[in-house]
């Protein structure tokens, strides 16, 4: 059974404050990478990007144009149907691998598309009346790689691997006054499953002799139909038993088939880490 809105903004909050929210990659705390032992870090996030996606479409009879959407955490918050996030970490030495894992269920009435580009993108028409919206998404990152330099100061692990994205979605509209030809309401849905080998590097840039620290996370990637690019930057504060971090987050995808979907989900998370 769905929960209702309340009781989704109170988990959303109890969540906040029983296991913070994280950065979607890990940054490895300070430790001894020498000792020859096996280092592991857990973390349980929830990252609340706004997300923004255009579909170029094609119209049977002819022409063509797009769809813009925006989904915004005021929106999506109230509309949350389930949530899964996690990041886990193990190194050895200087050897180190990575997983990454987003599930997010999301429904709700009200639209998300707010432009639709007529014919040869002549006309735009603003959404007007109602709609509705559903998003289910898998994102799925590992990885493993190597720290080439780990001083007092800076660290920086490089890497390599695949991301998974998976998403299934759909928006509806509605609208008046001139349409160019649009139908007056109407749908779009886009389901794909898409590998990317991704590289990139991560790390921390430390203040001092204080707890505070700078993580950044940067990578590239690219599939057979698509190309992809994530990155994060922020502060963050270390405890004995792991770290406190804010940050912001983006990820981007471009796919250059037909399906000519551009979509970018970029927004704060403020999370902990935790090791042993």
């Amino acid at each position: 059974m769905i929960p209702t809105v309340e009781v989704r903004r109170y988990l959303i909050v109890t969540l906040f404050a029983t296991v913070a929210i994280a950065p979607a990659m890990a940054v490895s705390a300070e430790e001894d990478k020498s000792d020859g032992k096996w280092h592991f870090s857990v973390t349980p996030y929830l990252w609340l990007p706004d997300v923004n996606g255009t579909l170029t479409y094609t119209n049977p009879a002819g022409g063509g144009g797009s769809i813009s959407a925006e989904v915004d955490p005021s929106s999506y918050l109230e509309s949350l149907d389930f949530a899964a996030m996690l990041t886990a970490q193990a190194s050895k030495d200087n050897w180190l691998a990575f997983t990454d894992y987003i599930y997010v269920h999301a429904s709700g009435h009200n639209s998300a598309v707010k432009s639709v580009t007529g014919p040869g993108g002549i006309v735009t028409v603003p959404v007007n009346v109602s709609g509705a919206n559903s998003l289910v998404t898998n994102v799925w990152t590992l990885a493993g790689g190597y720290s080439v330099l780990h001083t007092p100061a800076v660290s920086l692990d490089l890497f390599a691997g695949a991301r998974l994205l998976s998403l299934s979605s759909s928006v509806s509209w509605s609208f008046s006054g001139p349409t160019g030809g649009i139908a007056q309401a109407g749908n779009a849905k886009q389901t794909l499953n898409e590998w990317d080998g991704i590289v990139g590097l991560k790390g921390e840039v430390r203040f001092g002799e204080s707890n505070w620290f700078m993580p950044y996370y940067a990578d590239l990637g690219a599939g057979s139909n698509n190309s992809t690019w994530q990155a994060m930057l922020g502060v963050g504060y270390r405890f004995r038993w792991g770290d406190v971090v804010l940050v912001v987050r983006s990820l981007s995808y471009d796919f250059n088939d037909d399906r000519q979907l551009n979509l970018r989900m970029t927004g704060p998370a403020l999370g902990a880490s935790f090791r042993f």
